[in-house]
């Protein structure tokens, strides 16, 4: 089944670009494209997506307060992710605790583009290399200009090896890298990040590793 797409950006040039390398990948189809955030909501209404493309600033209602009523909704349809232009933007952080479940920046390459999109349909996370750590970072204890966050407590203590999943994923690694670093299967470290956001009671990987920014795990020695 194809994996279904609703894109919302105010630039005709980049909903038609989006368009075009979505559309030439078999098992992706693009229901709908939009010019603005209240158009968005209405296109997911009526076409239940799976993933929603979404622009930070549009006309009548910007990304973030798209963000924000969708992660309020019951369900997990659909998946946001955010196509911006600004690297280390305030708006992008605000998006990462909105509920997003990916990032981009604009000039992210077509394939970029399809493996974010498909990471989001099966409820994983892209995040654009150029902006992953240094994004994370900025929630980082003391970090210059960072203001103090008050971070949730996970329900019960992450195990070792849970500690080890999550460090692993604060620092950009995929979730075959991280079988790969820690010597366990795809399936135990699925199973471990399960774990974990229910203990933490996060939406989806990133909020999990912005926790562990913002908590000190992940710049913490295993």
């Amino acid at each position: 089944m194809a994996i279904t797409v609703v894109i919302a950006d105010d630039q005709d040039m980049v909903r038609t670009g989006f368009r075009m390398i979505l559309e030439s990948q078999p098992d992706i189809e693009v229901l709908a494209d939009v010019t603005d955030g209240e158009a968005a909501l209405a296109a997911v209404a009526r076409h239940d997506p799976d993933v929603l493309l979404l622009d930070i600033r549009m006309p009548r209602l910007d990304g973030l307060e798209v963000t924000r009523r969708l992660a309020a909704r019951a369900g997990v349809r659909p998946r946001v992710v955010i196509v911006t232009t600004f690297d280390l933007d305030e708006y992008v952080h605000a998006a990462l605790h909105g509920g997003a479940s990916g990032f981009l920046l604009k000039n992210a390459s077509p394939a970029m583009l399809v493996e974010a999109v498909r990471a989001a349909a099966v409820g994983d996370a892209l995040v654009s290399p150029a902006i992953t750590v240094r994004l994370l970072r900025e929630l980082a204890p003391g970090a210059a200009g960072t203001p103090g966050r008050s971070t949730r407590a996970p329900s019960e203590p992450l195990t070792q090896r849970e500690q080890d999943v999550v460090r692993a994923l604060a620092r950009g690694r995929t979730n075959n890298e991280i079988a790969a670093e820690l010597f366990v299967s795809l399936s135990t470290v699925k199973s471990h990040l399960a774990n974990v956001q229910t203990k933490l009671d996060a939406r989806n990987r990133v909020e999990i590793a912005a926790w562990a920014w913002e908590t000190g795990l992940a710049t913490r020695a295993s």
